[in-house]
């Protein structure tokens, strides 16, 4: 069993910068990939970035070169650095992490509110 925490968001001027954190409690040996996902209501979920066990990372078209993932040593904590951040980076984001497992057991955190206006 996987407990996520999520934490940094808030309000930030176009071009500015945010720091997200996901820190994640119990059974840490469990999870594989961690990452996030951003849904604004009524659109399509989508996959903002994610981190592998081994530090393999991956962004979406639309965070690339503005966005960075990172993962503490303990693997425990997942960091979504955003620079340059733009409007339609206004939504709310989900921290997951996926269990070694399967699907079934992914853990999902509550959501947390971005957003990006002067």
């Amino acid at each position: 069993q996987v407990q996520l925490a999520e934490s940094g968001g808030g309000l930030v001027q176009p071009g500015g910068s945010l720091r997200l954190s996901c820190a994640a409690a119990g059974s840490i040996s469990s999870i594989a990939t961690m990452g996030w996902y951003r849904q604004a209501p009524g659109k399509q979920r989508e996959l903002v970035a994610f981190i592998t066990a081994t530090d393999t990372t991956n962004y979406a078209d639309s965070v690339k070169g503005r966005f960075t993932i990172s993962r503490d040593n303990a693997k425990s904590t997942v960091t979504l650095q955003s620079i340059s951040l733009k409007p339609e980076d206004t939504t709310v984001y989900y921290c997951f992490a996926d269990h070694k497992r399967g699907p079934d057991y992914t853990a999902w955190g509550q959501g947390i509110q971005v957003t990006v206006s002067s």
